[in-house]
């Protein structure tokens, strides 16, 4: 008896340790994680500014902005995905109000390319299973690839995480980095793709719905 009752106070005891084991392990996975992007993006600072690199007047210090970048670029979902899609521009123009904007819409349109190629591989494994006919499936692919210019229209607000500039002769270089939240970009995709593939498809509606029918 006596046995018996240590062996369930033990029991009891590790299973006490472990989660809290488990959630100082994740402390310090995370604790690590932020001191690496620290270094990382000050290092990363220290190049941009000896290629004569600079930030907009009053925005946050290039250290701070490419700090912030790899906080976003490192977080996940709890099924380990990432939390957001990141996205790169970079544009030349006479002036840095202009370069900023097209550097903008470049970086828009490679997020817009992420998302769509995200969503067309959950697709891709949708038709294979629900057995469109080849006619079918193709038809599918070409309006899903044709949809990225939409998606970037339907593109809402974005996270700009780094901002930099630098003197071309007398034009400005804008490179920005953007961040999109993952889960709002799968449902702005699957919405677009959904209205594309009722206009631009003969597929009977219950197909559609299984074709659709992903998280």
């Amino acid at each position: 008896m006596k046995k018996t009752i240590f062996t369930l106070i033990a029991f009891f005891t590790l299973s006490l340790i472990n989660p809290l084991s488990a959630q100082q392990s994740d402390k310090d996975l995370t604790r690590s994680i932020r001191k690496n992007a620290v270094r990382e993006a000050r290092k990363q600072a220290r190049k941009y500014k000896r290629d004569d690199y600079y930030v907009a007047l009053g925005a946050l210090p290039m250290d701070k902005q490419l700090e912030q970048a790899w906080k976003y670029q490192l977080m996940t979902e709890d099924d380990g995905f990432p939390s957001y899609i990141v996205a790169t521009g970079n544009s030349v123009a006479e002036t840095q109000i202009a370069a900023k904007l097209q550097a903008t819409e470049v970086a828009k349109l490679e997020l817009a390319g992420t998302i769509a190629t995200n969503v067309a591989a959950l697709i891709e494994t949708n038709i294979a299973n629900q057995q469109l006919n080849t006619e079918e499936a193709a038809s599918v692919t070409k309006t899903v690839a044709a949809a990225k210019n939409i998606i970037a229209q339907r593109i809402g607000r974005v996270i700009t995480m780094v901002e930099m500039y630098k003197k071309i002769g007398s034009n400005v270089e804008a490179n920005v980095r953007l961040a999109y939240n993952s889960q709002m970009a799968n449902e702005i995709a699957k919405k677009v793709i959904r209205k594309e593939l009722e206009e631009q498809t003969d597929l009977m509606q219950d197909k559609l719905e299984k074709l659709m029918d992903f998280k």
